[in-house]
């Protein structure tokens, strides 16, 4: 990653960073926020569009109520409280992707205020606070790449005009750029949870920009702050603060002064670029729609709303952990998806041992996942099959070794443990006349070994054990093969 000059940590620690995030997510609706036609991503370039979207004279728009309860929903999850009447608002700019020549937001009115989010510090944790939640609509995409003739020409794309969104603000509370990076985790994770949105960064279903200052340690004043935009994915969240966090401080240290500005983050370089100044508030000339009535969400409709509120990421770790008897790693692990946790709540309460399924995912699981390059949804094997490798486990029907070697075959053949078990079926040698008869021959093979081991020489058991598993081909059981070994020694 390109970095400006090194700043000794002696520097560094003289300063605190201010970070606050604003971040845009798309609903996951039907249809657009105020018109009918299809909120879709990836139909052919101005398909989905209308007189309303398109912003052509005399068409009105008719705000949506799916659009409303996820928004709802989304701020009482966060903690946010609701306001019973929000005004939505015409910001009026100009963009090339905006047909209306503004946008339909809110203002000083918005649809909740007041949340926060408890994310995870070295210290335990801290509550970030969210300064407000409101609806809008998304403008549509200019394109300026791609094309034979790119360099000369942009074009522009109306499908996302009018695509639901909420705006969620946080306060100035982040420190670091790992709490930023917590805080943006934990935000994808509820939103996630709730179903408002499904968060694809990659589609732009969510999209961040990052409020960054820096101050001597103990100020009270914040430093002057700069926007960096198109931090498009949680890989580049924490290297684009940082980034911008160091230069900063280089400015200052210089005798420089950090302008307020609009920066890039290019992922590429790894460092943040100057769009534009923004010494002053661009003028947006907000005013009340004339077209929309004040939104009114009634105590009745919210407490409706709240009825579908699911069970939220941090209180469905402590239960799991309460229940299951697992660590925290592990639930972190098992819940970063509802389908997920879902799924293995699903598994672990039909399973003997749910602590060991849990062990399976984190252990044998999760690292051929990683080799694959493949998300936990995308597991040739299902909870289920975990779970049923668990069982033979804990059954003393499959050997580490072999469970391991199954596994192995289900992400070769990308197929479930299931079916894999049931062609291969091994056989995990526990009978103990067929144990014991193995173990005297390798006994009188080795007389010398045993003779070491009568004279108090007690690790070389593990000789003998070696040497079975090996006649055995891995499939004798490992805790009744230790037994028996010591049994026979001892004889």
């Amino acid at each position: 990653m390109a970095t400006v000059a090194t700043i000794s940590p002696e520097v560094r620690a003289k300063y605190e960073p201010v970070i606050g995030l604003e971040v845009h997510v798309q609903l996951l609706t039907e249809t657009k926020a105020f018109c009918g036609c299809a909120n879709r991503f990836g139909s052919p370039p101005n398909t989905n569009v209308c007189p309303v979207c398109l912003g052509l004279p005399g068409a009105l728009p008719v705000l949506n109520k799916r659009a409303v309860e996820f928004a709802t929903l989304a701020s009482l999850a966060l903690n946010c409280t609701v306001r019973e009447r929000s005004i939505f608002a015409r910001k009026n700019y100009f963009y090339p992707d905006l047909p209306k020549g503004y946008q339909i937001s809110q203002y000083d009115l918005p649809l909740a205020e007041h949340g926060w989010i408890e994310v995870p510090t070295p210290q335990g944790s801290k509550r970030i606070g969210i300064t407000r939640l409101h609806m809008e609509e998304d403008a549509g995409k200019s394109m300026h790449d791609g094309f034979a003739d790119s360099a000369s020409r942009t074009y522009v794309d109306l499908n996302r005009c009018g695509t639901p969104l909420v705006e969620i603000v946080s306060e100035p509370d982040m420190r670091t750029p790992d709490e930023a990076f917590e805080y943006l985790t934990r935000l994808r994770e509820i939103m996630l949870y709730t179903g408002v949105s499904d968060c694809n960064m990659e589609e732009g279903s969510l999209r961040c920009d990052a409020n960054v200052s820096v101050r001597l340690r103990g100020a009270e004043k914040f430093g002057t702050k700069a926007e960096v935009k198109n931090v498009n994915s949680f890989r580049f969240i924490r290297a684009a603060l940082e980034y911008e966090i160091e230069r900063q401080i280089e400015i200052v240290e210089s005798g420089g002064r950090v302008v307020q500005e609009t920066r890039l983050y290019n992922a590429n370089e790894g460092r943040t670029y100057s769009m534009r100044s923004k010494e002053q508030a661009h003028d947006y000339r907000y005013f009340p729609e004339p077209d929309l009535p004040p939104l009114i969400v009634s105590e009745a409709w919210k407490a409706e709303i709240a009825t579908r509120m699911p069970e939220l990421p941090e209180a469905r770790r402590a239960r799991m952990i309460a229940e299951y008897g697992i660590t925290e790693q592990d639930a972190r692990t098992l819940t970063a998806t509802r389908s997920f946790a879902d799924q293995f709540e699903s598994a672990a309460r039909a399973a003997k041992n749910p602590r060991r399924v849990a062990n399976l995912v984190q252990s044998e699981l999760t690292m051929r996942l990683k080799a694959a390059n493949l998300e936990l949804e995308q597991s040739p094997i299902s909870m289920k099959g975990v779970a049923q490798a668990a069982d033979l486990t804990e059954d003393g029907k499959l050997s580490s070794k072999q469970l391991k070697q199954l596994f192995d075959l289900c992400f070769e053949r990308n197929e479930d443990f299931g079916p894999v078990y049931e062609r291969e079926k091994p056989q995990q040698i526990s009978d103990a006349a067929t144990l014991e008869k193995m173990i005297d021959d390798v006994i009188a093979a080795n007389p010398a070994q045993v003779e070491q081991y009568r004279k108090g020489k007690k690790t070389v058991a593990a000789f003998f054990v070696g040497q079975v598993m090996k006649a055995s081909k891995g499939q004798a059981n490992p805790a009744r093969l230790n037994e028996l070994v010591t049994k026979k020694l001892d004889a």
